[in-house]
């Protein structure tokens, strides 16, 4: 049996590796048609989501069905997880069923133990540590609307949380500066930003200041995530406070580069972490990079299962 490709995390990718995917989901995008060659005709995906979706569960289906394949979706409540059965003994039966595995839950180390057990891919939807599929999504969206990943620089301005990890990690493997503006606390976590500067291409910078207005001044890409995620929502009043200075608006567009793009990974907070003028306004690709995810899932899973047959 060939070896088989998980993505955990992007920290497992080279530069080479992720290019190849986000140049073959602009592929996709490109088609004329958004049925291409029946990549996965016969294959079924199992998808586990413990947190609710409306992004990345919709992306992964109607790729996996624009693909040929077959999607089964489970929630926590319908597997017997909830009633005690390990992560493990739950990848080792689904994967007698399934040709992959993609997960979205809470602990990460959920999984890596499941693609330990299981002898088919593992995707990693999201965890609390990484969101790759995210990453994988922006960086493509960069390169479309910039035409270019080097020389560019990216401001992350909030939560240094799983999506600000897996962009750094991504920015650092392409060569992209990455600075990032938290407010004390909210860093992200240093050990994964050793990992990422080991993996550094072409000598790309990851910084973290606590000063918005240091990160955005002449940056390419600004870039925002809600101040509270999905299971922090007892925090909600204490980040509120914390991340009061910490919002995309019109004065920090305005220190940015000209010609810079606002990203979101949504749902946003109009108002909270981004102003509406701005979300809603002409430098937003936001909408875009959603619509990117789709495509990205379709050249992850081409990637996953070692086909060429792009279908375009």
């Amino acid at each position: 049996m060939a070896e088989k490709r998980d993505l955990l995390s992007l920290l497992d990718y080279d530069h080479e590796e992720i290019y190849q995917i986000i140049s073959r989901g602009l592929q996709f995008k490109r088609a004329a048609t958004r049925k291409g060659n029946q990549i996965l005709d016969g294959k079924s995906i199992a998808l586990i989501f413990s947190k609710p979706s409306t992004r990345t569960r919709i992306s992964f289906e109607v790729a996996i069905a624009q693909l040929g394949g077959h999607a089964v979706y489970l929630s926590a409540r319908e597997l017997q997880l909830g009633r005690g059965e390990t992560i493990q003994d739950t990848g080792r039966v689904l994967a007698r069923y399934c040709d992959a595995i993609v997960i979205r839950t809470f602990a990460h180390e959920d999984v890596v133990s499941l693609a330990n057990a299981a002898d088919v891919p593992v995707i990693n939807a999201l965890t609390d540590d990484f969101h790759p599929c995210q990453a994988l999504a922006d960086l493509m969206t960069i390169l479309e609307k910039k035409e270019r990943l080097s020389d560019i620089r990216v401001a992350y301005i909030g939560d240094g949380n799983n999506v600000c990890n897996s962009l750094l990690i991504g920015s650092a493997k392409m060569g992209i500066d990455f600075k990032a503006a938290c407010p004390p606390g909210y860093e992200p976590d240093a050990g994964i930003i050793k990992k990422a500067l080991a993996g550094a291409d072409k000598g790309a910078k990851i910084e973290v200041v606590n000063d918005p207005l240091e990160a955005a001044r002449g940056a390419d890409i600004l870039y925002t995530d809600v101040w509270a995620s999905m299971g922090q929502e007892t925090e909600a009043d204490k980040r509120r406070a914390a991340f009061s200075n910490f919002t995309i608006d019109e004065k920090l567009v305005g220190v940015a580069d000209q010609q810079a793009l606002v990203m979101h990974c949504l749902p946003a907070h109009r108002g909270e972490e981004i102003a509406a003028g701005v979300l809603d306004g002409p430098q937003s690709i936001v909408f875009d990079q959603a619509e990117n995810r789709m495509h990205i899932q379709k050249a992850l899973l081409a990637h996953i299962f070692k086909t060429n047959r792009l279908g375009v």
